[in-house]
């Protein structure tokens, strides 16, 4: 294992004393517990918005508190749910008088740990309210088993912008909802990754394989073979979404295009190309792409393709809301 650490056992905490010690002025973390992240920049009246969920992932989960996004992060180790704790403690420091929602990926841990901290705040008399992200088509049948993955990008961009115009907490909530039910992920993996405290890869491929429908975490996809162009992903994982999600001529969507840690910009805009090319002969219009870095896993090299259906013409007015946080500025 090769990593610019310090020790494993140390990774999370240090990379957080890092991030706090370049942004002083924007994020601060709540008490003495550095993985309770929280935006340096609160908004009285304003809904607040918390997430969370293991290191591993940058920019997600932490990286989109900031403004018109989130306004706090439970962090865990790398791959691992926050503490109902940490969480509990970051909603007590960011709450601003409107009501919390939490949004966060489906995974066990985090729900049960998120539903902890909803307990602990209603006792406190602070009004909760909480959505997951499932957007990983391969995963599962439906959103009730599905992952959360890249998607989510989306539902806090919809959830942030809604937060950022004074929205009630229910309104918000609906926003994310929105942003939630005309949202899809298709991704793949080319390698695996190195989790720092166990120190090899979390999963093997051969030289000239890759797997398709592989979850953030090395979970396993539907099919490992031979590595296809960027061409062949594209069309199949539009199949796969467009399956699921029907979308005729006239409609518009939003793009994401997605790398997973080692892959290139380059080769993220020669298949954002692919996706392009196919929508447009589909008739479908794009109304924003997004390609970059949204939602790693370590090291891993591959992408996601993520497609979010504008139901109207609001969601376009959230999509083009200005954000800035230490690792995401759209302006």
């Amino acid at each position: 294992m090769k990593k610019i650490i310090n020790a494993p056992e140390q990774y999370t905490d240090d990379m957080l004393r890092g991030i706090y010690a370049a942004y002083p002025d924007m994020v601060r973390y709540a008490g003495n517990d550095l993985r309770c992240y929280c935006t340096a920049r609160k908004k009285q009246g304003k809904v607040a918005i918390i997430t969370g969920g293991g290191t591993g992932h940058l920019p997600l989960f932490l990286g989109y508190v900031g403004e018109n996004l989130l306004d706090g992060c439970g962090v865990g180790g790398v791959f691992q749910s926050p503490g109902a704790e940490q969480i509990y403690n970051v909603a007590k420091q960011v709450e601003a008088g409107a009501g919390i929602l939490f949004l966060y990926g489906n995974y066990t841990g985090d729900i049960m740990n998120f539903d902890m901290a909803a307990e602990l705040l209603e006792m406190d008399g602070i009004e909760t309210a909480g959505i997951v992200g499932a957007d990983d088509v391969l995963s599962g049948p439906d959103g009730a088993v599905r992952r959360g993955v890249a998607g989510i990008f989306f539902m806090y961009k919809c959830a942030g912008a809604m937060a950022a115009r004074m929205g009630t907490l229910e309104e918000v909530l609906e926003a994310a909802k929105k942003a939630k039910d005309n949202t899809r992920t298709v991704g793949f993996a080319l390698t695996p990754c190195v989790i720092p405290e166990i120190g090899h890869p979390n999963f093997t491929l051969a030289e000239d394989e890759m797997a398709f429908g592989m979850g953030i975490h090395g979970e396993p996809g539907i099919w490992n073979g031979p590595v296809k162009t960027a061409d062949e992903l594209a069309g199949e994982s539009l199949d796969e979404i467009l399956n699921d999600m029907p979308l005729g001529a006239g409609q518009e969507v939003c793009v994401l295009i997605n790398g997973l840690g080692a892959t290139s910009q380059e080769e993220l805009y020669i298949l954002s190309g692919s996706v392009h090319k196919l929508l447009k002969d589909k008739g479908i219009t794009i109304y924003r792409t997004f390609v970059g870095e949204y939602a790693t896993s370590m090291e891993m090299a591959g992408a996601s393709i993520s497609i979010c259906r504008m139901a109207d013409e609001e969601m376009k007015q959230w999509m083009d809301m200005p954000v800035h946080t230490p690792f995401y500025i759209q302006v």
